[in-house]
C-alpha cells in the first residue's frame, strides 16, 4: 500500500484541500490563545510553531499520520540496537556515544557500552595530553595547530561545533599558562588547494594531523594525508616522526600502521556510528581538542538530553516529531520544495551546511526500505545563511517569490559577544530582525495596506498603481522560531540532536532508510575509471558517452 493510499493520508489531504484560502493572520486574528498553545519548551529552549499554516486539527492528524506508520515503534527500534539501516544490516546507535548513565545498549547480543566508555576515555586522555603539553611534537616544542583530514561527515560535523563554539576554545579555566589555544584547520576537499592554503599557515614542528577515515581508504582523506605526511616529512626528515604528529580516527589498524602511525593513536570508532552522525564518536577528536574534554563532554550530554526527550515524551509534546511532521505537511500537502535554515548567530554559519548533508544524504530516498517506488515527494532542499546576511541575499524569493519555502529561525537570547552600546545593541537589532521577519513571512502586506502607506507618502495617480503589485506581500509563508538563552557546548548538542531526530522522523513517516547513502557511489565509481584516463599517454578515451569523452579529450590537450 502506498502512503497515498492510507486513510491518515487522505484526511491530510482532504483537510489541506480546506486550508487553501486560510490566512494565517486570520488565524491568530480569531485565536488569542493560537501563540501559547503551540509554542513548547525544553530546558531553556522556545520553540514557538504558531506561525504554520495549521490548525489544532492539523496537527491532531498529523499525530495520526505519525502513529498509523508506526513511528514510536520504530524509534524505539533504534535505541534497542534493532539493525534498521537495512540495506547494510547494521544498527544505528549514534544516542549510545551520547548516554553516560550507564545504560546498556546492545548490537549482536552484546552490550557496547563498555566499549563507548573506553573510546571516550581515549579521547579524553589525548585530549588532555596535547592541551596540557605532555604530547608534544618531534623537537619538544607544544602542539599549536590541530588539522584535520576527513570529508562529508568526517569534516562538516566538526567544522560545524568547533565554529559554532569558538568562544570555548581556550577552555574554562585555560591551561595555556599565557599561551594561545590550539588552532584547529580542517582540509577535505582533494583539491591540492584547500591542503596547500592551510600548511602555509602551519609548521611541521607544532603541528598534529587527524586523518580521519573509518577504512582508511576514502580517496579524499589518504591522498590528501599521504601529501600533507611528505610535507612534514621534507622537514622532520626520520619516518619515525611520523608518530608524534599524525593519529587516525579510524578502524583499520593495518593501514594505519603503514601510514606510520601508533596504533596507540588509532581512535577507534564502529559501523553503527553512521558517517554523518560520527562527530559524536571519535571523529570529534578536533572538536575535543580546540574546546577542551569537559566541554566536548558538555555537548554529549545536551544531546543526550535531546535523545530522552526524543524517547520518552509523548507526541504531542515531542519537539524533533512536531517538528518532522510539519516538514511532511509542507513537502506532501503544500508541494514546498526547500527548507530554510536561518540561524541568528554568526557562530553557526555552518550549521546550514551541516544540516545540508544530515538531511539531504539521509533521506534524499525514492524508494522505501523494501525497496518500492515512492508515491510521495521526500526530501526537501536545505539551505540557509546566518542572520542579516541571508535577508540582503534570498530573503527576497521567500517573501514574494512563487515558491512556498518553510523556514526555521533559530537565535540565542543572549550573545556571546555583547557588544554596542548600551551594552548587547548589536543584539537587539540582530534579534528585532528574526523577529521581524517571522512575522513579515505570516503577515505580509495587502494591497490595501499597500495603497494606504504610499498615499500617506505622497504618491497618487499612475505611479501609485505602477508601484502597488510590487509592494505587495502575500504573507502566509510558515516559520518555526526556535529561541535558547545563550549558544554553549549543552545548547548545541541539543539543537544538533533535535534535528538528527527530525530528520530521523520524517525518514519513518516515508518509510526510507534514513542511514545508507548509496546515491554518493556511482560518481565515485567513475571516477575511478576516468582517472587513468586523464593521463597524458594513455590511449584515448572511448568508453564514455560522446560528452565525457570529447571533456575527457579537451583536458589532456591542455595538459600536453
Amino acid at each position: 500500500m502506498g502512503l497515498r493510499d492510507l486513510d491518515a493520508w487522505k484526511a491530510l489531504e482532504a483537510h489541506r484541500r480546506g486550508l487553501a484560502e486560510v490566512h494565517l493572520r486570520d488565524l491568530f486574528a480569531t485565536d488569542p490563545g493560537r501563540a501559547a498553545r503551540m509554542t513548547l519548551g525544553f530546558e531553556d529552549f522556545v520553540v514557538d510553531v504558531s506561525k504554520n499554516r495549521i490548525t489544532d486539527e492539523t496537527l491532531r492528524l498529523l499525530f495520526g499520520l505519525a502513529r498509523a506508520r508506526g513511528l514510536e515503534a520504530y524509534r524505539d527500534r533504534m535505541f534497542s540496537g534493532d539493525p534498521i539501516n537495512s540495506t547494510e544490516g547494521r544498527p544505528v546507535l549514534h544516542v549510545a556515544l551520547r548516554d553516560a548513565t550507564g545504560r546498556p545498549f546492545m548490537v549482536g547480543g552484546r552490550d557496547i557500552s563498555g566499549d563507548v566508555r573506553a573510546a571516550l576515555e581515549h579521547l579524553r586522555t589525548f585530549t588532555e595530553a596535547v592541551r596540557g603539553g605532555a604530547h608534544r611534537g618531534f623537537t619538544g616544542e607544544r602542539i599549536t595547530d590541530v588539522v584535520n583530514i576527513g570529508i562529508g561527515g568526517s569534516d562538516l560535523g566538526p567544522v560545524m561545533a568547533t565554529e559554532a563554539l569558538r568562544p570555548f576554545r581556550s577552555g574554562q579555566p585555560s591551561p595555556w599558562d599565557g599561551e594561545a589555544p590550539l588552532e584547529v584547520h580542517f582540509v577535505s576537499n582533494v583539491d591540492g588547494t584547500h591542503l596547500a592554503d592551510v600548511l602555509r599557515r602551519v609548521r611541521p614542528e607544532t603541528t598534529l594531523f587527524l586523518v580521519a577515515s573509518k577504512t582508511f581508504t576514502t580517496q579524499e582523506t589518504l591522498v590528501n594525508a599521504t601529501s600533507a605526511r611528505s610535507w612534514f616529512l621534507a622537514a622532520a626528515e626520520d619516518p619515525a616522526h611520523v608518530a608524534k604528529h599524525f593519529v587516525a580516527l579510524s578502524t583499520n589498524e593495518a593501514e594505519v600502521r603503514r601510514f606510520g602511525i601508533d596504533p596507540a593513536n588509532m581512535f577507534v570508532f564502529w559501523d553503527w556510528v553512521g558517517g554523518r552522525y560520527s562527530m559524536w564518536s571519535s571523529i570529534g577528536l578536533s572538536i575535543s581538542l580546540a574546546l577542551g574534554w569537559e566541554n566536548f563532554r558538555a555537548m554529549l550530554d545536551g544531546a543526550h538530553a535531546m535523545d530522552t526527550h526524543f524517547r520518552t515524551a509523548p507526541l504531542e509534546q515531542n519537539l524533533p516529531v512536531i517538528l518532522a511532521l510539519l516538514g511532511v505537511w509542507y513537502a506532501d500537502f503544500w508541494d514546498a520544495q526547500a527548507h530554510a535554515v536561518l540561524p541568528y548567530d554568526q557562530y553557526l554559519h555552518r550549521l546550514p551546511a551541516y544540516l545540508q548533508q544530515a538531511d539531504m544524504e539521509s533521506n534524499g530516498k525514492r524508494v522505501d526500505r523494501d525497496g518500492a517506488l515512492l508515491d510521495v515527494q521526500t526530501g526537501p532542499i536545505v539551505f540557509g545563511e546566518p542572520g542579516t546576511n541571508g535577508q540582503h541575499a534570498f530573503y527576497q524569493l521567500i517573501h514574494q517569490g512563487t515558491k512556498l519555502i518553510p523556514c526555521d529561525f533559530i537565535a540565542p537570547v543572549r550573545s556571546n559577544n555583547p557588544l554596542g552600546s548600551p551594552p548587547g545593541e548589536h543584539h537587539r537589532i540582530l534579534l528585532a530582525n528574526a523577529l521581524a521577519q517571522t512575522e513579515a513571512l505570516m503577515r505580509g502586506k495587502t494591497e490595501a495596506e499597500v495603497r494606504a502607506e504610499l498615499t500617506a507618502q505622497g504618491v497618487s495617480g499612475a505611479a501609485l498603481e505602477a508601484l502597488v503589485p510590487h509592494r505587495v506581500f502575500p504573507g502566509n509563508r510558515p516559520t518555526n522560531t526556535i529561541l535558547f538563552d545563550r549558544l554553549d557546548p549543552r545548547t548545541l548538542g541539543a539543537l544538533v540532536a533535535l534535528y538528527e531526530h527530525r530528520i530521523f522522523a520524517m525518514g519513518a513517516i516515508w518509510g526510507v532508510n534514513s542511514f545508507d547513502q548509496w546515491g554518493v557511489e556511482l560518481g565515485k565509481q567513475l571516477a575511478k575509471v576516468i582517472l587513468p584516463e586523464l593521463a597524458t599517454d594513455a590511449p584515448a578515451s572511448t568508453a564514455h558517452d560522446a560528452s565525457t569523452n570529447a571533456l575527457i579529450a579537451h583536458v589532456r590537450s591542455r595538459w600536453e
